[in-house]
């Protein structure tokens, strides 16, 4: 069975990197994990199987359709845990 996959996810986490570098904020794991559990679940998933699926998924355009709402979900996504990072409650 060919492997099936959510490039939502793919996409959600490149412009997540792409955001960061801009953000003076923890990057740290856990962070980073809210923030793409945050923007995912406001997101619609884009499940693709096979290699093929994957180069079809970016040849037919369905990224630029996706990136205006992926932009928007993980700056909102950022912003909530920057404001409330919750690394700080598993210190103590």
């Amino acid at each position: 069975m060919d492997k099936v996959i959510n490039y939502m996810e793919i996409w959600v986490k490149e412009c997540m990197e792409k955001l960061l570098l801009k953000n003076n904020m923890c990057k740290c794991d856990k962070c980073k994990k809210d923030i793409f559990a945050l923007a995912l679940n406001n997101l619609k998933p884009y499940y693709v199987s096979t290699n093929k699926g994957e180069v079809m998924a970016k040849i037919n355009g369905m990224y630029q359709q996706f990136e205006t709402d992926i932009v928007i979900e993980v700056s909102k996504a950022i912003e909530i845990v920057k404001k409330y990072p919750k690394h700080l409650e598993e210190r103590f």
